[in-house]
């Protein structure tokens, strides 16, 4: 096992990807030479080359639009847009596009592309920069929705991700970036739509995404010793596809 914070598990977990796969490509604004505007992918673009990890302008239609585009042709995307809230400037490809076109090719054509993000508040970014829009995905029929809390989930979760053939939206909470965690040191591979169960309690069970889950946490270790009160915190990591048998047996065990 090795420590890594959850912005360097970012880069290890497409650097894992891209090592066993050749068509996995990477692309977005200042994504290569620069490491990413928070420095979630150095090292990229020295070990897989300008080929396969590429800068972009700074046009959002125009990152989602090339990486459906190369999906289509038999490449695995992984594109950065850097702020969730950007994906209001190329929802219509997203929704109307990427979403669908499986579909809409009766499996003809796949569609295996994961969009990077990051998401929510707390970092004392603008009111444009600072929005949690997983709930604009999930609304979506033929988009999954992963948000990890941990470094080993970021791993784990983007290998699922990469390898899956439906679009995945990725979301990094940007609070989360520093956190750090233990991360097994061999390939690491998860599995989309599976909570986590993180404590087990009898009275109350708590369930939480992505930053909150370390509120969560702290929360029930302070039921248990302020209030004495056992708690359950459920991982849910996956909003699409949600486990919701996880979440039901949970709950049905506490009652609450």
């Amino acid at each position: 096992m090795e420590e890594l914070t959850y912005r360097d598990a970012v880069a290890r977990g497409i650097a894992q990807e891209m090592a066993r796969d050749q068509s996995v490509v990477f692309l977005g604004e200042d994504i290569a030479s620069a490491g990413g505007v928070f420095k979630t992918t150095g090292g990229l673009l020295e070990r897989f080359g300008p080929k396969r990890v590429r800068d972009t302008p700074i046009s959002e239609q125009a990152i989602v639009g090339a990486a459906v585009g190369a999906a289509m042709t038999g490449l695995r995307p992984i594109a950065e847009i850097m702020f969730s809230d950007f994906l209001a400037v190329c929802w219509d490809i997203v929704a109307n596009e990427m979403a669908k076109m499986r579909y809409m090719t009766n499996g003809q054509v796949t569609m295996p592309v994961v969009i990077r993000t990051a998401n929510g508040a707390g970092s004392r970014f603008g009111a444009q920069h600072s929005q949690s829009v997983e709930n604009w995905a999930m609304m979506v029929p033929g988009l999954k929705v992963v948000a990890p809390s941990t470094p080993a989930d970021v791993i784990g979760l983007l290998a699922a991700a990469v390898r899956d053939p439906d679009p995945v939206l990725f979301f990094e909470h940007k609070s989360l970036y520093g956190t750090k965690g233990l991360v097994p040191e061999d390939t690491l591979v998860d599995q989309l739509g599976k909570a986590k169960v993180l404590r087990q309690g009898s009275d109350v069970t708590l369930a939480a995404l992505a930053a909150m889950v370390p509120r969560a946490l702290a929360a029930a270790e302070r039921l248990a010793s302020e209030h004495g009160v056992s708690a359950t915190v459920v991982d849910v990591r996956s909003l699409v596809p949600l486990d919701t048998a996880t979440l039901l047996r949970e709950i049905q065990h506490t009652g609450r």
